[in-house]
């Protein structure tokens, strides 16, 4: 049973996988999408995008493509270009990355619109050859992994583009539940997956609407998959991956209290402001955006998310979650 942090644009970057994963509980992450169109990107964009690879950053002992607790990740790429996909994640692979991940689930219109992403589940016979040219361009003990939605409309091709994935050489396949058309909107159709693992001869990973422990185990029962991967869950509890790993070996642990969650919040201020190379001006909001997602499950958050939505020094933004550990 593995969990992996998904893939969210502008969102579990490269601090949240820092972060996230030394409170524990996960097995993999997968970076934020690459965009590739007919270009072969230079190793500045890989490091822009994916800063585990770049040896300059890495922490002492940490190894290339791993978050500093150790957690391996791979490089998301989303395209429709077969030797251009091929070329990046070859490139990818030559600077250190440990696995290859391939965009066939993001829903947003302007990817759509540029024959990318979910767009793609309306093409199986496009989807094999993409994954296949993938394959075929890194060495055989590098994973390349794909994840998809259950369709673009409806759920029609879900079973050809999950063949397809498989046919191609993919080592394992993520499935966000729902379809293109179905957004983000509950409910997630976990039912749906358990004839896909049952046809397929690789392992199946279910994605979607795991916000609790609880909803591993009903997401477990109607899928019959083990392995998950968290999102949007992940933002509303910092220790979901562990609270779920724990239940499985016969543990209760108590969830993260305020404290310890502001000094997650005080770690992502750190990395954020010892970066040269970022914008200071992207500390507030980026802190201002965990808080908000933090609403559903503390109190505390929503307690000071009106004072601190008004603020732009990131300073002022960080003492005020500071005191509200204490208070």
């Amino acid at each position: 049973m593995q969990i992996l942090l998904a893939p969210m644009d502008g969102l579990t970057d490269v601090y949240a996988r820092e972060i996230l994963t030394d409170v524990g509980g996960y097995d993999f992450c997968v970076t934020e999408f690459l965009r590739v169109t007919d270009t072969l990107f230079p190793k500045r964009v890989f490091y822009r995008r994916f800063p585990e690879l770049n040896p300059g950053l890495m922490k002492s002992g940490q190894q290339i493509s791993h978050t500093k607790s150790g957690v391996p990740v791979f490089l998301q790429l989303l395209g429709s270009d077969n030797n251009a996909m091929a070329d990046n994640a070859a490139k990818a692979v030559q600077l250190g990355a440990q696995g290859i991940d391939l965009n066939f689930g993001c829903p947003a219109k302007t990817v759509n619109r540029r024959d990318g992403g979910a767009s793609l589940l309306q093409y199986p016979d496009r989807i094999h050859q993409l994954v296949k040219s993938v394959r075929q361009s890194v060495p055989l003990h590098i994973p390349v992994t794909a994840k998809m939605r259950l369709g673009y409309e409806d759920q029609l091709l879900a079973h050809d583009n999950a063949l397809a994935i498989q046919e191609g050489g993919a080592d394992w396949l993520t499935i966000h539940a729902r379809t293109k058309k179905d957004g983000y909107r509950p409910p997630a159709y976990w039912e749906a997956l358990a004839p896909i693992k049952q046809l397929l001869s690789i392992p199946v990973i279910a994605n979607g609407e795991i916000w609790s422990v609880e909803d591993y185990y009903l997401c477990q029962r109607r899928s019959t998959c083990e392995s998950v991967m968290l999102g949007r869950g992940a933002m509303v509890s910092f220790d979901l991956a562990l609270q779920i790993k724990c239940r499985l070996q016969g543990k209760e642990i108590a969830a993260l209290n305020w404290p310890s969650v502001c000094n997650c919040l005080e770690k992502l201020y750190q990395l954020m402001d010892q970066n040269h190379e970022l914008n200071k001006k992207y500390i507030a909001p980026r802190l201002k955006l965990w808080i908000k997602w933090l609403m559903p499950n503390y109190q505390q958050a929503e307690d000071i998310f009106n004072t601190l939505k008004r603020i732009k020094d990131p300073q002022s933004a960080i003492q005020l979650i500071r005191a509200s550990a204490i208070s």
